[in-house]
């Protein structure tokens, strides 16, 4: 473990947009590509959205096909700068500005990201992926009661939608809220629409609270028992931590590593950011 904060990363960077999803796991075997092809696939790609973006700057479409191609091979500044580049000629094109607002999260502009996001849907029409996502960023900024207030009222429009609930426990877990946080995981965890990265999440809480019996069983579900093993001793080392809570709170401000032993099993939550 590269340091104490380092397996925490994921718990504040899973409310995030971007944030990769939240938890301290390693990568399964399944979230890892083996081939050269979808890298040359993504190349293709965002070749082809450069050209239509440059051709016309205020496409906001093309702005965001070629920002999240561009995302996808870590050139997150490119990918504001495009998107700013289309908003700028497009003020009103709210799922520009969603997605702008999410690439402002990813380079760590929280403040920027949630004037964005709060344009990016009408107060009379909101969208739940953007009130998460503003959650998510309000969770950044250090405001805990009013990136609950966002999943709250994500979850009237989106009832029992895991990645919101999941966004919700890790919150809460950010609050020192470990009972909230254990039961909204588990809230999350049951619904069929759960992925992996929700059960890390709650496996993190559950091996922050001590529970690593528990922990060790959710890890079970998605990795062999090897891996889950290790997992779980990584959970066990960060909970030692004299400076755990204070981990979590300063990783807030870090982002995910790339590639790192300890991190969640996904590059990022499946839809509780607004998409591209």
């Amino acid at each position: 473990m590269a340091s104490p904060s380092h397996p925490l990363r994921g718990l504040a960077a899973a409310a995030l947009v971007a944030l990769a999803a939240g938890g301290c796991l390693k990568r399964g075997p399944a979230d890892v590509t083996g081939s050269t092809g979808p890298v040359e696939a993504g190349r293709r790609d965002a070749q082809a959205w450069a050209a239509r973006f440059e051709a016309n700057p205020g496409d906001g479409a093309a702005a965001i096909g070629y920002a999240a191609a561009l995302r996808q091979s870590d050139q997150h500044a490119q990918a504001v700068a495009v998107l700013q580049q289309a908003a700028i000629r497009n003020p009103k094109d709210l799922p520009l500005l969603a997605a702008y607002g999410k690439a402002l999260a990813d380079t760590g502009r929280y403040k920027e990201a949630s004037e964005v996001l709060g344009r990016a849907h009408l107060p009379e029409k909101p969208d739940w992926r953007i009130l998460s996502a503003q959650g998510a960023v309000a969770d950044q900024l250090g405001d805990h009661s009013l990136a609950q207030r966002y999943y709250e009222a994500a979850l009237k429009i989106a009832p029992g939608e895991p990645t919101v609930l999941s966004n919700l426990g890790l919150s809460y877990a950010l609050s020192k809220r470990l009972a909230d946080a254990e039961k909204t995981l588990r809230a999350a965890a049951a619904t069929p629409a759960a992925d992996a990265r929700v059960r890390q999440n709650l496996a993190l809480v559950l091996g922050l609270e001590g529970k690593f019996a528990d922990a060790e069983e959710v890890l079970r579900r998605d990795l062999p028992p090897a891996e889950a093993a290790a997992n779980l001793a990584t959970l066990k080392t960060m909970v030692a931590q004299p400076n755990s809570w204070k981990a979590i709170k300063s990783a807030e401000d870090k982002k995910p590593a790339k590639a790192s032993k300890v991190r969640a099993a996904a590059a990022k939550p499946a839809e509780s950011t607004p998409t591209e």
